[in-house]
């Protein structure tokens, strides 16, 4: 059961992924935003008065679709409507708060873990309800998506969305799009594909799985370190998104996630002994995790077509997260030497994809043009 619950999230993650993602093609970015929200509130609700395990499951299903078709129409929507200047830092910030998001469970989890059922119950009901108010007010403040609704030809609901939120607008016209040779869609979804995915399952192995199954009385807390950790350094590198190197970071990033999880490998008889080592180490790995977890996770979202933006990068994330849901069931009869090392395994999967693109891929931060990436 326990290998079960830690499959289900990102299992109706990936569900809920591939299924908004072509349709906020087809229907629109904010029109996907209230079909999410209406099912996030179902889901959250069920599950706080669920009591059977089969209904948890289910209302953990609904509340876990919605979240990913959320996740997925938010990193298409922040490149559609923000100004090239201000793209970058806005989707790392964004991104960031996802970090935020498991900080604030890892919070949830130790004020509960001790506490009778019923207060855990209540807890997940007042974060949900949390939750919601904000989600409700967003949805009243975003416009839709102009480049979407230019593309499919509606140009006076363009118009007017542009007259309702922005004093201005970025004239786009004179961009040459044959300045840049893009690499061709299979290259751009290989190797978003393959770091997208040693990210997620390297992430999920050290701050999700390797409680559970090593360190069972240790999970809410290495939830929370790795979860300030990450959302720490994202507020580092955030402000600055707009004008490094997108190639560079993720070459680096990768780089160190390397590094930190050999060492981390090769030290294990060390800090099984000495926990102090363990945190330290355990905080050096996410602060490179995240800093290639938000520009990678910047990048799937901006290489595609507008017409097709939704579903290539629901594509990529379906496949990246969906890989994860084996590794789970595969590590759960691992010794932790060969666990620490499958998990250096897949992060050098993710270096060599990252080498790729550095050489072959292109730039697409430092302010550049949407328009002319897509």
């Amino acid at each position: 059961l326990e290998s079960i619950l830690l499959a289900w999230a990102p299992l109706w993650l990936i569900i809920g992924i591939i299924f908004t993602g072509p349709m906020s093609d087809k229907l629109g970015r904010k029109r996907m935003f209230y079909l999410t929200m209406s099912l996030y509130a179902i889901g959250a609700v069920g599950i706080t008065f669920a009591y059977e395990y089969y209904l948890i499951l289910f209302f953990l299903a609904m509340l876990l679709f919605a979240a990913g078709g959320e996740m997925n129409t938010i990193m298409v929507m922040n490149h559609e409507i923000m100004p090239n200047r201000h793209r970058s830092k806005t989707m790392f910030f964004e991104i960031n708060f996802i970090n935020f998001g498991g900080l604030l469970l890892a919070a949830v989890a130790l004020s509960s873990a001790y506490a009778s059922i019923t207060f855990q119950r209540l807890m997940i009901g007042i974060t949900a309800i949390f939750i919601l108010i904000i989600l409700a007010y967003a949805r009243l403040k975003i416009p839709e998506s102009i480049r979407w609704l230019e593309e499919k030809g509606d140009l006076d609901g363009a118009e007017k969305e542009v007259k309702k939120y922005f004093t201005s607008i970025e004239d786009h016209s004179t961009v040459d799009k044959k300045t840049i040779k893009l690499p061709s869609i299979p290259l751009r979804l290989a190797v978003s594909i393959v770091m997208a995915a040693a990210n997620t399952i390297g992430f999920g192995l050290m701050t999700y799985v390797a409680g559970p199954y090593f360190f069972p009385e240790l999970t809410a807390t290495i939830i929370l370190v790795a979860s300030i950790a990450e959302f720490l350094a994202g507020l580092g590198i955030s402000p600055f998104a707009d004008i490094i190197s997108r190639k560079l970071t993720l070459l680096v990033s990768f780089i160190g996630t390397v590094s930190s999880t050999a060492i981390i490998y090769f030290t294990i008889p060390y800090w099984t002994s000495n926990l102090i080592l363990f945190w330290i180490l355990l905080v050096i790995l996410n602060i490179f995790t995240s800093i290639g977890y938000l520009t990678e996770d910047t990048l799937k979202g901006e290489l595609w077509p507008t017409p097709k933006r939704g579903t290539y990068t629901a594509i990529v994330r379906f496949v990246s997260i969906g890989s994860y849901i084996p590794v789970i069931f595969l590590a759960a009869d691992l010794s932790i030497y060969q666990y620490m090392l499958f998990n250096l395994i897949i992060w050098t999967l993710g270096l060599i994809a990252s080498i790729i693109w550095f050489t072959k891929g292109i730039e697409t931060g430092k302010g550049r043009s949407l328009s002319e990436i897509s």
